[in-house]
């Protein structure tokens, strides 16, 4: 697990590059983006990507109920309910955010992953949630 946190804070640096807004106001991941993201994953694991791998996919909202309204939606979909948790804040006063983590085992390239993403954000707008916040990815026999 610790390898898939790890590479998760790689993807969260390289999805800082500057991307299209979309219309809450969230950075996009471009394709561009995802490209790098697999060519650092070839360089820095002797991960298989043309294998399956677990995926995951992360939703927010300022409240915990619209993320339980969207979690079996998305299980319809296929993916796999993780959990619903809050984060930690620095700040008692700062407002809360709320996370949803779904998975989904599948094979990707960048461009079925931009695709994939595309179809989040947009599931994230229908369902009015505060965002689709991106994905991280491990191997399927991964020891946690």
């Amino acid at each position: 697990m610790r390898q898939r946190y790890i590479l998760a804070m790689v993807l969260m640096a390289i999805l800082a590059i500057p991307a299209a807004t979309w219309a809450q106001g969230r950075k996009m991941i471009t394709r561009e983006a995802l490209v790098e993201m697999f060519e650092s994953i070839g360089r820095d694991t002797k991960w298989d990507m043309s294998k399956p791998m677990l995926w995951g996919y992360f939703f927010t909202d300022a409240g915990r109920a619209k993320l339980e309204k969207a979690a079996p939606l998305l299980e319809k979909e296929g993916y796999r309910f993780v959990e619903i948790f809050i984060s930690d804040k620095e700040d008692p006063n700062d407002p809360d955010l709320w996370w949803l983590h779904v998975e989904k085992v599948e094979v990707h390239t960048p461009d079925t992953l931009n695709k994939r993403n595309k179809g989040l954000y947009k599931f994230a707008a229908d369902h009015q949630l505060g965002s689709y916040d991106g994905m991280d990815v491990g191997p399927v026999d991964r020891k946690d």
